[in-house]
């Protein structure tokens, strides 16, 4: 089906061929028990578990191997954070109503790796070196896993690779190192150079493409599949890494109930994530969903230039779909949300779980990323700030209005809502990136 076809059937899409700031509505949704039975037979509760388990395990050995998580005692988790001065500059400066109260998930902050890939490129690389210790006869999962940190002359044997546009990559390449892996990363012309220079100065390989992230994943997986002693994190089907970000739920779940925040039918959750090939938003909203049903209500964001999800569900194209498609080029400033295509194990298992999806303008990512700064003092990347869009136009696009009409966020239980913007990355951003993001589209 082409462009016109597809638009033609579905006229939701026209502002989003538009590379409008829009959004689009999920008609697919269903209702979590409608739901629950089928998604249990590709990740269930028990699998979660067994991912969170593993990340405790691992616990011993972050504290050994990065000083930075011992006040976490070796856990990997970021601060959930009010930000009132951000609510109220973001309704002053686009006299928009938002209501309720306003929180950042500071993923941007994640210890190790500074990114919401943290969760899950780095759990697919301790999943596999547990896998290679455990076959090795060098541990036991009743042991001290501190060990992993002697264990540098094994894995150096190993190699891992991985397609990214950067954040997943900066997962991969220093967690892989600390462990002691050859690490090469296949990187998209979208990446940034400080990403590029701060890997190889953590000794990973990077090999760079003038072309997309498609590209780089392509080349990647191509060079690992010919070498046996290579592993191939595969952003575009991994379930690995999805089940790192399922685990994001349950954590997030203890700090509502550390801060009193009550979530359910008169107190709705909001969440909005950016995307980019689908696995980190998929994985976290799954995991949310799987406590929260029809409590939590997730939206995506992506650039408005590269709205690859979005289409994949909307056409039920999946990964056969491409922004390309739609004669829209898939350049963003988001670098992260750079990627023409989506996941399409991502892209099946959301199609009855995503509320809908926002997308953002560039420039405004800018502004977002400034007001966040003088308001609250927060830094994080633009890719990130694309999920201001969502609070912002919750109550102002008429799509998003029918949306809460029709799944009973009425203007009482929206005030008591607590609506979430997911920061997906920043806390490796060089002080010298900042000076240039702050002076952008000014």
């Amino acid at each position: 089906m082409n462009c016109e076809e597809y638009l033609a059937r579905d006229p939701s899409l026209v502002p989003i061929a538009r590379q409008e700031e829009a959004v689009w509505i999920n008609s697919r949704l269903l209702p979590y028990d409608m739901t629950k039975g089928i998604s249990e037979l590709v990740v269930s509760d028990a699998d979660i578990a067994d991912a969170a388990a593993r990340l405790v395990r691992f616990a011993a050995f972050f504290r050994r191997a990065f000083p930075e998580t011992e006040e976490t005692q070796g856990i990997i988790e970021s601060p959930l954070r009010p930000i009132p001065a951000m609510q109220r500059a973001l309704s002053e400066t686009y006299g928009a109503d938002i209501p309720g109260r306003l929180y950042l998930k500071m993923d941007s902050h994640l210890a190790v790796a500074g990114s919401i890939k943290a969760r899950g490129g780095i759990y697919e690389v301790l999943k596999h070196a547990e896998a290679l210790a455990v076959d090795a006869g060098l541990i036991t999962v009743r042991d001290d896993y501190a060990k992993f940190a002697e264990m540098k002359d094994f894995f150096s044997k190993y190699m891992i690779q991985v397609g990214s546009t950067g954040n997943l990559a900066l997962s991969i390449g220093v967690v892989g190192a600390a462990l002691g892996f050859r690490v090469r990363v296949h990187m998209s012309a979208d990446a940034k150079q400080w990403k590029k220079e701060l890997l190889r100065a953590r000794g990973v390989e990077v090999v760079e493409y003038d072309d997309d992230f498609a590209r780089a994943v392509r080349e990647g997986r191509r060079a690992s599949a010919v070498d046996p002693m290579s592993y191939f994190v595969d952003d575009e089907r991994s379930r690995d890494l999805f089940m790192g970000y399922t685990v994001a739920g349950a954590r997030l779940q203890n700090q509502l109930e550390e801060m009193n925040i009550p979530v359910d039918a008169d107190h709705p959750l909001v969440v909005y994530i950016p995307a980019g090939i689908g696995g980190s938003p998929g994985g976290v909203s799954y995991g949310l969903r799987r406590i929260y049903g029809d409590d939590v209500h997730a939206f995506f964001v992506e650039p408005a230039t590269c709205p690859s999800v979005l289409l994949g569900i909307a056409t039920q194209a999946f990964e056969g779909v491409s922004v390309h498609d739609f004669g829209i080029s898939g350049r963003t400033e988001a670098d992260g949300l750079a990627v023409p295509c989506p996941s399409g194990f991502v892209t099946r298992l959301m199609t009855n779980q995503a509320a809908g999806i926002f997308t953002a303008i560039d420039a405004k990512l800018y502004d977002y990323l400034r007001l966040l700064d003088e308001s609250e003092g927060i830094r994080i990347e633009p890719s990130s700030c694309a999920a201001f869009v969502g609070p912002l136009n919750l109550l102002r696009l008429p799509a998003a209005q029918a949306y809460c009409a029709a799944h009973g966020l009425t203007p009482q239980r929206l005030a008591a809502s607590t609506q979430i913007a997911w920061a997906t990355g920043g806390g490796f951003v060089p002080n010298e990136m900042w000076t240039a993001y702050l002076a952008t589209y000014q």
